[in-house]
């Protein structure tokens, strides 16, 4: 199972869908860094992904995007391979 990271922040009902979905395909461990906690974190994040929203999700160093993306992987039944590295 690749390592999954997730930038989030306390209050949002999109990090908590996108755990939950992740879960439900067998994710134990998630990586959070909590922007809210760690304002330099967020402007790295925005380097890094070109966005300002959590959650930003990552898969090994695959970044999938938000909640709306990992649903839409999952839909096309990308997440599951993706999430075993193949």
């Amino acid at each position: 199972m690749q390592e999954v990271t997730m930038y989030t922040t306390a209050v949002c009902p999109y990090c908590v869908q996108a755990k939950r979905v992740l879960k439900s395909k067998g994710v134990d461990q998630i990586t959070e860094i909590r922007v809210d906690l760690e304002p330099a974190q967020r402007q790295h994040m925005m380097e890094v992904t070109g966005r300002r929203t959590v959650p930003q999700i990552f898969i090994g160093s695959t970044h999938v995007g938000g909640c709306d993306d990992l649903t839409a992987l999952d839909a096309r039944g990308g997440l599951l391979p993706l999430l075993q590295g193949s």
